[in-house]
């Protein structure tokens, strides 16, 4: 069954129309009289010799996992471009072989980014037709891309998005958590300080928080989340999505401390934890400020900052907290 609908997908793509252009596509069918006379009207060496993509970057999401996770547009745009930039070539020159396209690669990850840059604006200025591919999902989300994007889009290049996966709104939809607010924070720096000052952050959203999260960070993340966020806090941990041991494991930040203290998942994780949960109507302790208040100022922020972060953070009045800060620790 698994070979049936790898070839149903493979001939899809190869009875598609070949390389038509966007505004074409966008108005006509693909079985419509027009592009029945379009393509009939072409000899087989027009129709090999076309490349009829409109020139700009092309951000292309591919398969997370599952390699029938892609759709038709992404297919077109990746046989039809001029190069595609990919993070791991021998990782997407599989994607590639499974489809059949021959499109040349060209690496592109974050420690050429700078370099291959202006190669890649002056083949856009000239008119070509450039996709770009991570090794799964949406480039530029904790992928490359983002930085290329942001340049074309300051040069007047277009930029188009072909959308598709995304481990982060898989995850979350399939998660259970509130989902009509939510913050994508990727993975957390490295530097042991900047990450508690990012998830103390985390911890005082009423929004679902997703986090990238190595397979062999997922020890210290769960340690830190915890002291940041509260054993009690529901959690959800996502990994090997749409591939054979997909796994969605649901319990507390404590419970899940215990539950892979001695497990070492493999794959990446995309790790979701529910929002703050205190409510707009009820007003927090002076106990409860004065102790987000001492982590503010032990995080190194001025009075005023920390005044203004926990008035956020909370449904206290910014000139109550601020009264309480100056009992503390004065002016």
């Amino acid at each position: 069954m698994a070979s049936l609908l790898r070839l149903q997908a493979l001939s899809l793509t190869l009875t598609s129309p070949r390389c038509l252009p966007s505004r074409i596509l966008r108005s006509v069918s693909p079985v419509s009289p027009l592009v029945r006379r379009l393509s009939a009207a072409a000899s087989p060496e027009q129709r090999a010799s076309e490349t009829d993509l409109e020139s700009g970057l092309y951000l292309v999401a591919t398969p997370i996992g599952n390699l029938e996770d892609i759709t038709l547009r992404a297919l077109r745009v990746l046989k039809c471009a001029h190069v595609i930039l990919s993070e791991d070539t021998r990782h997407s020159g599989k994607l590639l072989q499974h489809y059949n396209i021959k499109t040349p690669l060209l690496s592109f990850h974050k420690f050429n980014e700078r370099e291959r840059e202006p190669s890649i604006l002056k083949r856009l200025h000239e008119g070509e037709a450039v996709a770009v591919i991570s090794d799964a999902g949406t480039p530029g989300i904790s992928d490359p891309g983002m930085e290329l994007a942001r340049v074309c889009a300051s040069e007047k290049i277009p930029v188009i998005p072909i959308p598709g996966p995304s481990a982060a709104i898989a995850a979350l939809s399939a998660s259970g958590l509130p989902t009509d607010e939510f913050t994508f924070v990727g993975f957390l720096p490295k530097h042991g300080r900047s990450r508690k000052v990012r998830l103390e952050v985390s911890a005082r959203e009423a929004a679902t928080q997703i986090f990238y999260v190595p397979p062999h960070g997922i020890h210290q993340f769960l340690s830190d989340a915890a002291s940041s966020f509260g054993d009690s806090r529901p959690c959800v941990i996502a990994r090997e999505i749409t591939k054979l041991h997909e796994e969605f494991w649901r319990g507390t930040l404590g419970e899940a401390n215990e539950a892979f203290a001695t497990r070492q998942p493999k794959g990446e994780i995309t790790l979701l934890i529910e929002g703050n949960s205190i409510s707009a109507d009820e007003t927090p302790s002076d106990d409860f400020l004065e102790h987000e208040l001492k982590e503010m100022m032990a995080e190194g922020h001025a009075l005023s900052s920390a005044v203004k972060l926990v008035a956020e953070a909370t449904s206290a009045k910014k000139k109550d907290v601020y009264a309480l800060a100056l009992r503390l620790f004065g002016k």
